[in-house]
This record gives C-alpha cells, sequence and structure tokens, in this order.
C-alpha cells in the first residue's frame, strides 16, 4: 500500500491527481474471426487468405504525401514550430501544444544556443519541373513496367519525395541543397502478386529496386546510392494496407505491410484489439518498415518488440516468395528463416504481408510520473523495476537536460497554475532538497484490468521511493509521453536558425548504462570544443529495459556559426566521435534505428567476419544481382 507520506507528495504535486483508470474505448464496425469454424489454425498460412474480404483502409496519409505532409521536414504540413513576433508557436491543433504561446521554450532556446530568433534562414522552395535530373529507365523496363498496368510515376516531384528517409542529411539537402541521385521512377503496386511482377521484371533488366514504405528511415536506408548507374525503382507500399484477416480466437491479424502503424491501430481498435507497438514514428511509419528495420515501440514492455509480436511474414525475393507453411505458435524446424528478414532493412527481399499477434484493448490506461533526485537514483529504480519484472506498460527516464528541455515545452499556466508550480518547486528544492541542475524525471504509463494496474502502481512508486523518487502524477506522465511525437518537429525549426539536430540511440548492459551515458556526454563536450563549437545541448533518456540492459537515446544539437564553412559536415564528424564512444562503452550500434547506409562502416565489426559471409550467402542466393536496397547493412561487399 502507498505510504501515507508519498500520497501526499503525489497530491501536491500533480497538476490532475486522479486515482481512476481511463476507460479505452473500441468500436465493433464489422465482425472478426471469433470460432474455431473461421479461425486458420492448418495448412498454408496464406491458403485461404483471398476466400476472405479484406477491409479497404483509408489511410490518413494520401497516395500523394505532400498533400498532407511536409516534403522538406518532418509531419503534418499545418504542425510545426514557428516565431511569432519573437516568442516561438505551435501551429494546428493534431497535439496538444497546438496553437500555444511557448515563452518558456523561447527563452530556452535563446539561452542555450544565444539564437537571435530575428534571423531566418529560409529554406529553398519545391523545385521547378527542369530543375529535376531527367529519369534514366531502361526502355525494355519502361515498357514491361507499362504492360503490368501497375500505377507508377517519372514525375520529378514524386521521384523527389522518395528519394529520402529523415535523416539530418535528408532534410538539410532538401532545405539547402540537391540529392547526388533520386530514384528514376516510382510505382505503387497495390498486393502481393503485382509486388512478385514487379521485382522478377526489375531482376529481369538489373534494375535496383529499394522498397518504401513510411518514409521514416533515420538510416538512410532509401537514399539511392550516388555511384550507381542502373535503373533505380522506389517501390512504394503504401497502397498496400488492408487487414486481410483478423482471427480473434487465436488474437492473430494478417495486414498488407504498407499499413501505417496510426491506420493499423485504428482498424484494430475498432474491432476491440491492439497490436500495442508504438514506436516514436507510429504516426507515419509502416508495418513492413517496423519489419524491415527490428522495430521497438514505446509499449514493448507489454506488447513486445516486433521480434516478438511477428507470427509471419510473406518477402518476395527474386529468387522467389520466402514464406513458411504452418501457423502453429512455435515450430522448431531449423533456424526461423524471419530471422534473416527481422532488420534485413529491403536487401533480401520485399515485405508484402505480416501476420501478427494481438491482444485485446486493455481496459483501462493511465499515466504516471517519478521525480528524482538525479539520473544515477533513476538508473538504479528502473533495473530494479526490471530485475523484478514488473515494468508497466512504458517507463522511460529522462536525464536533467532533457527534464528541463521537456519542461520548457509547457504552456504559461494561469495565476493558480503559477501558485501551484511554486508550491511544487519549493516542496523539491526546500522539503525535499532536491538540486534542479540533477533532478530528473520518468514518465510511465500502465494498461490492463483496473485491479493490475492498481497493483502495478503501488509496486512502481514503493519501488521508486527506495531510490529518492517521488510520484510526480499523472498529467505530467501523460504530457511527458506524447511529446515524444512533438519532438521529431524542432529539428525543422532548428534549421531556420542555424541549429542542426539529430537522434542516435544504443543498448547497453546495466552495469555500464551511467558509464556509456556519461563518456558519450563528456567525448561530445571534449570535441566541440576542439572544434570551436560553442553552443550545444546532448541529452539522453532511458526508454527500453530489458532483464540485462536498457535502451540509451541521445539528442544531440548544435548551433554553427560563419567559420563553420560545412555544418552537416560538422555535425556528422560529431556524431561518428559519439558512435565510436557508444561501441568503446559497451553499447550497440543500433537498438532500434537499424544500420542503413549511415551506420554500415561499422556493421562487419558487430557481427563478425563468418557473419559477414553468411549475410553474403544468403543476399547472393536470394538476389544475385544486388538489385535490391543495395548499399544498406553490407555496403558494396557484393
Amino acid at each position: 500500500m502507498q505510504r501515507k507520506d508519498d500520497q501526499e507528495t503525489e497530491s501536491i504535486l500533480t497538476d490532475q491527481c486522479k486515482s481512476t483508470c481511463k476507460p479505452v474505448e473500441s468500436r465493433n464496425e464489422f465482425n472478426h474471426n471469433s470460432n474455431k469454424e473461421n479461425s486458420v489454425t492448418t495448412g498454408s498460412a496464406f491458403a485461404n487468405l483471398h476466400q476472405r474480404k479484406p477491409k479497404p483502409v483509408k489511410s490518413v496519409v494520401p497516395k500523394n504525401r505532400i498533400d498532407l505532409l511536409k516534403w522538406n521536414g518532418w509531419g503534418y504540413k499545418d504542425s510545426q514550430f514557428v516565431v511569432k513576433d519573437g516568442i516561438i508557436h505551435f501551429t494546428g491543433d493534431r497535439y496538444p501544444i497546438g496553437e500555444l504561446s511557448l515563452p518558456y521554450f523561447t527563452q530556452f532556446v535563446m539561452d542555450v544556443f544565444k539564437v537571435d530568433l530575428s534571423k531566418r534562414n529560409v529554406p529553398q522552395p519545391l523545385p521547378a519541373p527542369e530543375d529535376f535530373p531527367r529519369p534514366a529507365v531502361a526502355p525494355e523496363f519502361a515498357a514491361g513496367l507499362r504492360g503490368l498496368g501497375i500505377s507508377h510515376s517519372v514525375d520529378g516531384v514524386d521521384r523527389l519525395v522518395h528519394a529520402h528517409g529523415h535523416t539530418l542529411r535528408d532534410v538539410f539537402t532538401l532545405r539547402q541543397g540537391r540529392f547526388e541521385r533520386i530514384p528514376d521512377v516510382v510505382a505503387w503496386p497495390g498486393c502481393h502478386e503485382e509486388v512478385v511482377a514487379l521485382v522478377r521484371l526489375a531482376h529481369e533488366h538489373n534494375v535496383v529496386v529499394i522498397p518504401f514504405g513510411g518514409g521514416t528511415s533515420v538510416s538512410g536506408a532509401v537514399s539511392c546510392p550516388a555511384g550507381e548507374r542502373r535503373t533505380i525503382l522506389s517501390l512504394d507500399t503504401s497502397q498496400m494496407n488492408r487487414v486481410l484477416w483478423l482471427d480473434g480466437e487465436n488474437l492473430l491479424a494478417c495486414c498488407e505491410a504498407g499499413i501505417i502503424g496510426q491506420d493499423l491501430e485504428r482498424e484494430l481498435q475498432s474491432q476491440g484489439f491492439t497490436v500495442g507497438h508504438e514506436p516514436d514514428s507510429y504516426e507515419f511509419s509502416s508495418l513492413g518498415g517496423w519489419v524491415a528495420t527490428r522495430a521497438s515501440g514505446m509499449k514493448k514492455n507489454l506488447y513486445g518488440n516486433i521480434e516478438d509480436l511477428l507470427v509471419h511474414a510473406r518477402t518476395v525475393t527474386p529468387a522467389g516468395v520466402l514464406e513458411k507453411a504452418c501457423l502453429a505458435p512455435r515450430v522448431s524446424c531449423g533456424p526461423d528463416l524471419h530471422h534473416l528478414v527481422l532488420g534485413s532493412e529491403g536487401t533480401l527481399g520485399v515485405i508484402t504481408e505480416v501476420m501478427l499477434k494481438i491482444r485485446p484493448l486493455p481496459a483501462c490506461k493511465k499515466y504516471g510520473s517519478v521525480v528524482f533526485p538525479d539520473f544515477e537514483s533513476g538508473v538504479r529504480c528502473l533495473r530494479e523495476v526490471a530485475r523484478k519484472r514488473c515494468q508497466p506498460a512504458s517507463v522511460r527516464l529522462m536525464d536533467n537536460e532533457q527534464f528541463r528541455f521537456g519542461q520548457s515545452l509547457r504552456p504559461v499556466p494561469g495565476c493558480l497554475g503559477h501558485l501551484l508550480d511554486g508550491v511544487k518547486k519549493l516542496y523539491l528544492t526546500r522539503v525535499k532538497r532536491f538540486d534542479p541542475d540533477t533532478m530528473c524525471v520518468a514518465t510511465l504509463l500502465f494498461e490492463g484490468e483496473p485491479h493490475q494496474v492498481a497493483q502495478q502502481e503501488t509496486l512502481i512508486y514503493a519501488l521508486a521511493s527506495q531510490f529518492g523518487g517521488i510520484p510526480a502524477g499523472e498529467k505530467n506522465g501523460e504530457r511527458g509521453y506524447v511529446m515524444t511525437f512533438i519532438i521529431a518537429y524542432i529539428r525543422d525549426l532548428g534549421l531556420e536558425y542555424n541549429i542542426v539536430a539529430e537522434s542516435f540511440e544504443t543498448s547497453v548492459c546495466w552495469d555500464r548504462t551511467l558509464s556509456l551515458c556519461e563518456n558519450v556526454k563528456h567525448r561530445l563536450a571534449k570535441e566541440c570544443k576542439a572544434l570551436g563549437v560553442k553552443h550545444y545541448l546532448v541529452s539522453c533518456r532511458v526508454t527500453q529495459t530489458y532483464d540485462s540492459g536498457c535502451c540509451v537515446y541521445f539528442y544531440f544539437a548544435l548551433r554553427w556559426t560563419p567559420e563553420h564553412a560545412d555544418p552537416l559536415g560538422l555535425y556528422e564528424r560529431l556524431e561518428e566521435s559519439a558512435r565510436e564512444e557508444v561501441l568503446a562503452s559497451g553499447g550497440s550500434l543500433s537498438h532500434h534505428h537499424g544500420v542503413g547506409k549511415l551506420r554500415a562502416r561499422w556493421f562487419p565489426g558487430q557481427v563478425s567476419a563468418p557473419g559477414v559471409e553468411a549475410l553474403l550467402a544468403a543476399k547472393r542466393r536470394l538476389d544475385p544481382r544486388d538489385i535490391l536496397a543495395c548499399g544498406n547493412l553490407l555496403g558494396s561487399k557484393l
């Protein structure tokens, strides 16, 4: 049971102290399979697929992406940080901070980066049709493509949109430069069979195929190799977005790989189910992309990472279709070939259909938060939570720099809010003697039956108190969770004021977590000083926890000055130093962003020479002409 003083503390700290769970609503718009007669239990995984009636999905993201999304930045066109009368605002009504004035954030930016908000870099306009390089489509391939009747385009804007993901280099180039190479043609297949035909045609004519899902890659995986002279086809899976079938009794769903996260959840929740996979890019990333990059989500503690959710992936290769026949929950029939596809980043095949585990919607969900005196105390607490295997759906710990950054994004409170803020600050600093320069916060999300959520809350808050943690309320937890979807928009604003920024992540064992965080921060500070970078910010958070370790996610931003002739090169040099420090400190090359082309030079050292040869052998067998996503993972070793 929660101690009385802890309950009083939470009452003081929270803006909205409620002990009841928020019910999760669902709608039954159409029936799912809920009896043995309709469930798939034997035979080929897709034997009776087309005997069912797949539900068409109207995606939030249209085929012509720039009708809704920015062509040169992150997210929706109506959602962005802008400066009005010297104060930063956020536009639109899609997010909680929409149409709000953000004076605290404005002051934070000015204090950290010494920015003059009256001097803005105006990004270059969308290129005119005559400014795009002419498509170089092999005549025989073009004729074959027309013969297939698959929707395709050689329009310059379509090709530009499919030439990049969302690395810093991608967005910087869109705003201030030009790509050396863009696709020659874009195709939108509508089903698995059309992908088979496309890949067969591309293999026949030695045409490069780069699979394109949601376009959110931050590893350079969808970029075109600059030196590639063959025709390049961007294969956009976005029109393959149907829920093919749902089996409520066996808790399985089969979907086409192009469906994006928010569409997938909306369709499943309408029937009372959820996948529960919620990466930071959830609004725009695709199901196939999750599998191809071996993705992780914020609620992995409850629902699992993508490899835990995956039952089957249908993958088209030049050598044929890679799939399995049996849907039993576990099969001991040699190595699991799905682990070739997971994390393969399009190099072995195009994922067309994915079968996932699903769960009934939780009866309730509840947010929470805990303030710790310092980052070390928070890490030790999360380690104990992981040791006892009592993690809630999501638990994330921000360091002091990120805590202060997040606090700056809050709107100006009213008179009562100012009073409550003052009381909270006095309580933390005077009564609990927390140092504002070291304190940090963990955000929590609980999901399940009401009694399960109540038990988890009691246990988590009791554990937190053993490490000096103080409950900080539901509203702070919800705000911290939702802010994850807003942070990506900040980079676009920074580029307008000579600030370049990027995130990078790793996984590391518990006994090296603190030293890795300290080493990376120290290395970046040292390198910034040596390169004359005076104004920068580096922060981190623990985002996923495991028995033996955790994922650490870094944000790094710097302001360049006129003496830095190549700000992009400057940033990438510093990030490479940080990556070297991560590896030297016992961290992984990536936890969930993948390798792509950006980190390919480190990949061989992570899997050993025999590992490289094994992957190359699979590549040569499945894709002998190296047409699929060439350059990812293994570079140009084929």
